[in-house]
């Protein structure tokens, strides 16, 4: 089902607890999040105050991996946990590059559902469509996504600062597994994890907190995120701490030079 589905009126939004989506608006200056989120995320800030200069190193990673696959030609992109929209988004790099792209994107929050049309701006030789979708049903996404992307030909994954909230007891890696074997080869994994190599009390402490608010934070070491590929061809530089991938195809993020940057980026391509 698309966002182009549901009337806005009858999106339901539970405020009465956190939501990682919400609170990674805040982190980036946003309006729509409400007063449990910012609590949440002033916690987190309380932890490590770099957090919103994570959440910007993250959406800075998506733009630069977005525009090296669309300047090899990659036309056709998946965007699962999407968030809410934050200019310039995903479809506008793809489409800036190559007018005829086609972006999927698909979220489980209710709130992103409600700012769907801002998604759904494409180029006139393009399109872009949004599957208000959980990533733990990978076969509902993939239903979704094949009345808008050729599965013959390939697509790039994007699952940018997400599998973090899925542990491996929840299938994180069975999840990743299942979407990768619906893509044909030449299709791309481009994706960003959280990790606790660099801060191992904060990153405790976060946690906890978190699993206290109902929410799971499944930090993974450099080795463990780099699991997720181990059937792909990574792109140089392989696995890196999210600002050193190809740092030449974007700007710097005003405050990431202030120590290391708690997180990985990657993309590899399907054989």
């Amino acid at each position: 089902m698309t966002g182009q589905d549901h009337p806005t009126g009858a999106v339901r939004i539970d405020t009465s607890r956190p939501h990682p989506a919400r609170m990674y608006d805040w982190y980036l200056g946003g309006k729509d999040n409400y007063p449990v989120d910012e609590e949440m995320g002033r916690q987190m800030l309380a932890l490590d105050p770099r957090v919103p200069v994570m959440a910007r190193v993250n959406r800075a990673f998506m733009h630069r991996a977005t525009r090296w696959l669309a300047e090899r030609g990659v036309r056709q992109f998946l965007d699962i946990g999407t968030g809410i929209p934050t200019e310039p988004n995903l479809h506008q790099i793809a489409q800036g590059i190559a007018t005829d792209a086609r972006v999927v994107y698909c979220d489980n929050d209710p709130i992103v559902l409600a700012h769907a049309a801002a998604l759904l701006r494409s180029t006139p030789d393009g399109l872009t469509e949004y599957l208000q979708a959980d990533v733990r049903d990978p076969a509902a996404i993939v239903e979704g996504a094949r009345k808008i992307l050729d599965f013959d030909r390939p697509i790039a994954l994007s699952l940018i600062a997400l599998l973090h909230f899925i542990s491996d007891e929840d299938g994180a890696h069975e999840l990743v597994g299942r979407l990768l074997s619906e893509l044909p080869s030449g299709s791309y994994l481009m994706m960003t994890h959280a990790t606790a190599d660099f801060t191992p009390e904060e990153s405790a402490a976060a946690i906890a907190k978190l699993r206290a608010a109902g929410i799971t934070l499944a930090l993974r070491s450099r080795e463990e995120f780099g699991r997720f590929f181990r059937d792909l061809e990574l792109v140089e530089p392989g696995v890196a701490v999210v600002p050193e991938w190809h740092p030449e195809l974007g700007e710097p993020v005003p405050g990431q030079e202030d120590g290391v940057i708690p997180g990985y980026g990657a993309v590899a391509r399907k054989a």
